[in-house]
């Protein structure tokens, strides 16, 4: 990416605890390495919201007219408007399924920012073949952000 991504971080879970310049520090590894995922996300501010399980179920059947709970929804921008997207995630959903397979909390509410990341880089999950392609696309991610040392850390609160 040319020039310094405008990132806007909404934290709208009471309980979650952001370590903000580690989340912006991990887009900015994404961002600088774009062309190893289709490119990357597209230019212009992107906007990361950490929501509620709630919530994010309301925004599913708001805008997908599916009112079950899910980990990540991703919206795409304007580039006219300079938007690259915006990428809700579950903090909620991140700490179920990481008690539930007993992994890493903020691992896994990274690996949704990724996940989101990816979408709007043009990857798709709906179909086994381009969903194997996302998984990959996300272990190349999450080690890439390992390896720079840039995991975010998360803490969630009851």
């Amino acid at each position: 990416m040319s020039a310094i991504r405008s990132i806007s971080i909404a934290n709208q879970h009471r309980g979650l605890k952001i370590d903000r310049k580690a989340v912006t520090a991990a887009i900015t590894i994404l961002d600088d390495h774009a062309a190893r995922f289709c490119g990357g996300c597209p230019e212009g501010e992107l906007s990361l919201v950490f929501m509620t399980d709630k919530a994010l179920a309301q925004l599913h059947a708001d805008f997908l007219d599916d009112p079950t709970v899910t980990d990540v929804i991703t919206f795409e921008g304007d580039e006219v408007l300079g938007i690259a997207g915006e990428i809700c995630v579950s903090a909620d959903r991140a700490a179920a399924y990481a008690r539930e397979n007993g992994r890493d909390f903020a691992t896994e509410l990274t690996l949704y920012l990724v996940h989101g990341w990816l979408h709007l880089a043009g990857y798709d999950d709906l179909q086994p073949p381009l969903k194997r392609r996302m998984r990959a696309a996300e272990a190349r991610a999450m080690a890439l952000l390992q390896k720079a040392g840039v995991l975010p850390r998360f803490e969630l609160r009851k």
